[in-house]
């Protein structure tokens, strides 16, 4: 009986010294290429980091405990919902478009320019096709419907906004667009065959028909797999032509950057700002702010108007579908004044009014 006992044992940890090794693998495999230079007040020679926030490095740990205690609420199974209407060729004579597509995929038009933001069309955001977070409801705007579109911010390389086949796809659509990213992501792309990527630091910029888009700090991490972490640079990005001045956060936690940027950058005509993702706090926090400091954080910027992202489109977390808005709503309530924080429906667009403070 010992004996068998003792074969048992030693099988689950022989099949656990597999499942280790097997996941180890893995990490390397999806690993990529990180940026090399020189240091700076956001890079350690190795890493990227935010200054006066935690270092934000991918725990294994963490990792594990997240999994063995999280708590998901409920979300719905994929639903079919009709497509937002064809957004216009172009939007000039000081006028701003939006258009809510999906997660953090918005379509900016202003000044005769056509902008999408981390764009994902994919059904996964996972590298497999047949495994991780799958969208529960299809992109917002058909991908055929999209007008020429001349410019790509990237904010990061997390999968959810750095989507491989969607970035293909727009190259042999819309090969003139621009792709603009954080240090690092351009090398990476270019292994996918992905060529012509602008890197930009914090504080660099790029025109591109007379609009500007500039890299600023945001408090995240980066990484695709398990050992590249923090290799590639996050960035915010400001967007700014005649139209007025547009703030684009990616993803990130909440923290004095948003104050920083609205000193230096702002005020803001309008702020896309993620609601998202951010449950547990505990484990989130760091990285994906919840909806009251969105809300914070678009006070901050010193933004006329908002709009939020990072919802309703991939279960990342463990709060419900539903939550982001709800929270947000709880939110403005309390606030007097109450700011134009709105909600788009998924393929909405919103003719952005222009106010004197942006």
């Amino acid at each position: 009986m010992k004996a068998a006992a003792r074969r048992l044992l030693l099988g689950l940890a022989g099949a656990a010294g597999v499942l280790a090794a097997g996941i180890v693998g893995l990490g390397y495999a999806l690993s990529k290429a990180t940026w090399r230079g020189p240091k700076s007040d956001h890079f350690d020679g190795r890493r990227f980091f935010t200054p006066g926030a935690p270092r934000l490095e991918a725990h294994f740990s963490k990792l594990l405990r997240f999994l063995a205690t999280r708590k998901p609420e409920r979300w719905p199974r994929f639903r079919e919902e009709p497509p937002g209407p064809r957004p216009p060729a172009r939007v000039i004579g000081g006028a701003l478009r939006v258009t809510f597509v999906n997660h953090a995929t918005v379509l900016v038009q202003m000044d005769g320019v056509n902008l999408l933001t981390d764009p994902i069309w994919s059904k996964r955001a996972s590298p497999f096709r047949s495994a991780g977070p799958a969208r529960v409801r299809p992109p917002g705007i058909r991908f055929e419907d999209l007008p020429p579109i001349h410019a790509i911010v990237l904010s990061h390389n997390h999968y959810d906004h750095l989507d491989v086949a969607t970035l293909r796809r727009l190259r042999r659509a819309h090969p003139d667009a621009r792709i603009l990213a954080g240090l690092g992501i351009g090398r990476f792309l270019g292994g996918e065959g992905i060529r012509g990527v602008t890197e930009l630091d914090w504080g660099e910029a790029a025109e591109i028909g007379g609009v500007s888009l500039t890299a600023a700090p945001a408090q995240h991490f980066s990484g695709r797999g398990m050992f590249d972490s923090n290799g590639t640079l996050w960035c915010a990005w400001v967007i700014a032509g005649p139209g007025g001045r547009v703030y684009f956060a990616g993803d990130t936690g909440y923290g004095p950057h948003f104050a920083k940027t609205g000193g230096t950058l702002g005020p803001f005509r309008l702020a896309i700002l993620p609601i998202g993702a951010y449950r547990p706090a505990w484990f989130m926090g760091p990285v994906h702010q919840d909806p009251a400091q969105a809300v914070a954080a678009m006070k901050d910027l010193r933004a006329r108007r908002a709009i939020g992202i990072h919802f309703g489109t991939f279960q990342l977390t463990d709060e419900g579908i539903s939550r982001p808005v709800e929270e947000l709503e709880t939110a403005l309530a309390k606030e007097n004044p109450r700011p134009d924080f709105r909600v788009l429906g998924f393929g909405e667009g919103w003719d952005v009014p222009a106010g004197t403070r942006a």
